[in-house]
């Protein structure tokens, strides 16, 4: 499963033409999160057509899958940010939330914020902003597709 960071959602929304081709060959599932859920609706509102892009979200949204607030990411989200404390390095509660799911599921994180995200050893993050399909900053590369 591949889960789309807010970056990666807006590119699609924006029609960022390379971001759309990588969703379009994607064999795998495709899911976003309940928090860039949160963060595409918190954009739609401050927007100058709130309507027409809240419209927009939802119609995007029946695209992927959502996946929802769990416990286990939620224990995942703790422990994350206290060992990211204790070593001295900080990031948003929303990245680490997103970060937690990705790795309760067992996914790659699509997204941009490559630097944001390669902090937490674990988590395969794949850059498809930058074009970077098939390449994971924590692990061995391997094919995309």
């Amino acid at each position: 499963m591949r889960i789309l960071d807010t970056d990666v959602c807006v590119e699609i929304l924006r029609g960022n033409e390379n971001v759309v081709e990588m969703r379009r060959a994607t064999v795998d599932r495709v899911a976003t999160t309940w928090v860039t859920v949160a963060e595409l609706f918190y954009g739609a509102a401050k927007s100058r057509s709130v309507l027409e892009n809240q419209q927009t979200v939802v119609t995007f949204l029946k695209t992927l899958e959502v996946r929802p607030p769990e416990l286990a990411s939620a224990m995942r989200f703790g422990r994350l940010k206290a060992d990211l404390e204790r070593r001295g390095e900080r990031l948003a509660d929303a990245d680490l939330l997103i970060a937690s799911v990705a790795l309760v599921e067992d996914a790659i994180l699509v997204t941009g914020n490559v630097r944001h995200y390669e902090r937490i050893p674990e988590l395969r993050i794949e850059d498809w902003i930058r074009g970077k399909a098939g390449y994971f900053v924590n692990e061995e590369p391997v094919p995309y597709g």
